[in-house]
């Protein structure tokens, strides 16, 4: 079945070339495990990409429970993880991915840096991956709020007052992420199209760029 779909969609659009170009593309030997023990290193930034993928489908599925308003926040996130079926396991690897990502993110970021791998030709490309760096910390700062408890309510006000503390443009990025005086429903709704729509669009932006200057460079050269 899956075969004659494969095959109906390539007599339409050719996809095999495209396809054939990706799965035939050479590896360089520094990176194979079988070959060299540090290789394992080079597999920080796929392993970043896989929980991120793993991040944006969680993700998905929360937001089909999700209420975005400071009335009902809390109580849709209760009922996502008590009566949803495998409601808690898909926020437990949200919850619990949005950490590790940061931490595999962090480590490819060592990697390419005490490699080298950030100097000519791929300086453009280590803007590319520090900006996806910042853009999944700003996942991470935004996504805390939405499930409206104590904990996230008090912790984003000590990030607003220090996001307020931004030489020139403190008080307008305080302004824009807290939406008026007090943390309240402006900015809840703030922080949920922030964290759903334009961080994410950020970053699939950044992704493809990043990859297509892989593609393009190649893998960097051992230290």
């Amino acid at each position: 079945m899956l075969k004659k779909m494969y095959d109906w969609v390539d007599e339409r659009v050719d996809i095999t070339p495209m396809w054939r170009d990706i799965a035939d593309h050479e590896v360089p030997e520094h990176v194979n495990p079988a070959h060299h023990f540090s290789a394992f290193v080079y597999c920080f930034g796929g392993l970043t990409f896989f929980i991120t993928v793993i991040q944006i489908l969680s993700g998905m599925f929360l937001t089909m429970y999700y209420v975005p308003d400071i009335v009902n926040a809390w109580e849709s996130v209760r009922y996502l993880q008590n009566e949803v079926a495998y409601g808690q396991i898909v926020r437990g690897m949200h919850h619990w991915g949005a950490s590790l990502v940061i931490v595999m993110m962090f480590l490819h970021t060592l990697r390419v840096f005490f490699q080298g791998a950030y100097k000519k030709p791929r300086e453009l490309n280590w803007v590319v991956g520090v900006s996806i760096f910042g853009v999944m910390l700003g996942l991470g700062f935004t996504g805390y709020l939405l499930p409206w408890d104590i904990k996230a309510y008090f912790a984003t006000q000590v990030g607003l007052e220090i996001a307020a503390g931004l030489p020139y443009i403190g008080d307008f990025v305080y302004t824009l992420l807290n939406g008026g005086d007090i943390v309240g429903a402006q900015t809840l709704a703030r922080f949920f199209a922030i964290h759903v729509f334009f961080l994410p669009g950020a970053l699939l932006a950044l992704m493809g760029a990043h990859f297509i200057l892989i593609r393009k460079q190649g893998i960097s050269g051992p230290l």
